[in-house]
């Protein structure tokens, strides 16, 4: 017998979040480990949880994700819209709540890239008059 999941993708800068909800009392596992023991930080923890505490869903799916690239930030606010996306396959109804919220905007901003002649993206490099 197949198990019924529900998937989303998630992206913020450099970071992609494959999520895979289940039914199920409310765990969330990412890269195989606990939440609490891979992001570290309260803070991290509390926005992947958003979009379940909007909707009211929280501890009816768990979670389990695949996460790569970017910082933990980056991954955390993937993982965010990655469960968002996958709690609308699991029940339409819910994205009028979470555009409301803007748990549904894929967060365009991007690093800027190097540009010649330049140290960084913007910083050139020492002047001096002499």
């Amino acid at each position: 017998m197949t198990e019924v999941y529900f998937y989303g993708t998630g992206r913020r800068k450099n970071a992609i979040a494959r999520v895979f909800l289940t039914p199920g009392e409310g765990v969330l596992q990412i890269n195989e480990r606990p939440v609490d023991t891979y992001f570290g930080r309260k803070t991290l923890e509390v926005l992947v949880r958003q979009p379940f505490e909007v909707t009211g869903m929280l501890g009816r799916f768990d979670v389990r994700a695949k996460v790569f690239g970017g910082g933990i930030t980056g991954q955390a606010g993937a993982m965010r819209l990655g469960i968002a996306r996958a709690l609308i396959q699991a029940d339409p109804n819910l994205r009028p709540v979470l555009k409301k919220a803007g748990f549904l905007t894929r967060d365009p901003r991007m690093k800027e890239r190097r540009k010649y002649g330049l140290k960084k993206a913007r910083r050139a490099p020492q002047f001096s008059k002499r």
